[in-house]
């Protein structure tokens, strides 16, 4: 037995190095964040046509917001035109849809046992949209609670057309409707950090960007080479940007536009959306990781990409080894207490633990601290505010331990993939102006007053 407690000894002390070198890696990458210049691109007149899709399922509080923001870009109304997806729904939201002005595609299950949700309605809009590929340049896409920077579709002309024929897809900085509450403020900081330190930052070593559900534009090309939406988990945005890597294609980042997305503000339907974003995030990456390797091979990717795509694929591995080393502590106590092994002179089942992943943990607090409190000083003007640091803190290991449950759910539960859960929505407007932009050319959001809204 004493054999058996020396093997989980070193197994642990295995697990921290892996864990120690994942966070080596991003605090590597979160170097070049630190960089200023966010535009690498010439601005160029509109030229560019849009396709704009919005998925949208029982959203009848929040579509109207959407639907008057898109009618008043700036861009030529003539190169664009969108569509709202109401799948399934059982309210008004087609309705309010059609009597804002939209273009509505109405979808509903062809049995009581069919697959729904988000790729689904993809896969059937553009279908129904034939012969997209030879209309239009770009297929944008956006979910039904967002607001968006008017400028986005100029920018994203722009991103384009400065790189013909090397971008492929694009994602638009990932901002936030909301961030009060201990949940809403941990997504605020979250996608706060991860827009400049891993987005911005991967953007400027050349590498691959995450595609975030929201907010990103494929060349209509790109997609129709597919087979239009291809993509089938429930992390539909991670399987593409998967596939896409594979097969050499170009993933820019645009930190200059933003989408404006509502966020969970409870515990309950933060972990329902994140066992969903962790059931689909596995079941993509072990589907994809033999494509990821023989991609590697036939020299559609760079090794530089390789490691990138492979450590983000396996970046919930974390919160597993953490759950996995508790378990094997408490493993090595429990034969202690009942005598099957000599006691050996630690200070406790957490404290043991705590020592062995001491740096692990203040790299933890590097990324989750100080990278907040830099970004959103770069990003959204708000200086260092003591007040909010507790609150931040409790939000952060409330909301570390939620994730870490999450992820441990999601993986036991990765293959099954038909079951779309909803996150309700119900925020029409930014919840306060220091979510936005702070630079002086920042545009403002454009979205209705109460009284021009659709009932």
């Amino acid at each position: 037995m004493d054999t058996v407690a020396q093997i989980i000894h070193a197994l642990v002390s295995m697990l921290s190095v892996l864990l120690m070198l994942m966070l080596l890696y991003q605090l590597y990458i979160s170097f070049y964040g630190f960089r200023k210049k966010t535009k690498d691109y010439q601005d160029h007149d509109p030229g560019l046509r849009f396709l704009v899709l919005v998925p949208a399922h029982n959203e009848e509080a929040v579509i109207a917001d959407i639907i008057y923001n898109l009618k008043h870009m700036e861009y030529p109304p003539a190169l664009y035109d969108f569509y709202i997806l109401a799948d399934n729904c059982t309210d008004n939201t087609a309705a309010v849809a059609r009597q804002a002005g939209a273009n509505v595609i109405e979808s509903f299950r062809e049995s009581e046992d069919a697959p729904t949700g988000k790729p689904i309605v993809l896969q059937k809009a553009l279908r129904a949209l034939e012969g997209y590929h030879n209309q239009y340049d770009v297929v944008m896409f956006f979910d039904a609670d967002n607001l968006i920077d008017p400028n986005m579709f100029l920018e994203i002309n722009s991103q384009f057309l400065s790189n013909p024929g090397k971008a492929d897809i694009i994602q638009c900085y990932l901002g936030s409707k909301n961030k009060n509450g201990l949940i809403a403020l941990f997504y605020y900081m979250t996608y706060t950090i991860t827009n400049r330190f891993f987005q911005l930052a991967k953007n400027h070593l050349g590498l691959n960007n995450v595609v975030g559900g929201t907010g990103f534009a494929v060349t209509a090309e790109y997609l129709h080479q597919r087979g239009g939406w291809a993509s089938i988990s429930l992390t539909e945005d991670f399987e593409l940007q998967i596939e896409a890597t594979c097969d050499g294609k170009r993933i820019l980042w645009n930190h200059n536009v933003r989408i404006y997305d509502e966020k969970p503000t409870h515990f309950r339907a933060s972990l329902r959306q994140r066992i969903r974003w962790a059931q689909g995030h596995w079941f993509v990456a072990f589907k994809n990781t033999r494509r990821l390797f023989r991609a590697l091979k036939a020299g559609n990717i760079s090794f530089g990409e390789f490691l990138s795509t492979f450590l983000y694929m396996y970046s919930l591995v974390p919160y597993v080894i953490l759950v996995v080393q508790m378990f094997l502590r408490l493993t090595i106590n429990i034969f202690e207490w009942t005598g099957l092994v000599a006691k050996v002179p630690v200070v406790g089942l957490f404290n043991s633990w705590f020592l062995d992943n001491l740096p692990a943990f203040s790299l933890f607090f590097y990324s989750f601290i100080v990278l907040y409190y830099v970004s959103d000083s770069m990003d959204n003007g708000n200086r260092f505010n003591l007040r909010i640091f507790i609150p931040m803190c409790v939000s952060m290991l409330l909301n570390t331990v939620l994730a870490g449950v999450a992820q441990v759910v999601g993986l036991f539960k990765y293959k099954k993939q038909n079951t779309w859960v909803k996150t309700e929505h119900k925020i029409n407007r930014l919840e306060a102006s220091n979510l936005l932009r702070h630079d002086e050319s920042a545009p403002q959001i454009v979205s209705p007053e109460p009284n021009e809204r659709i009932a």
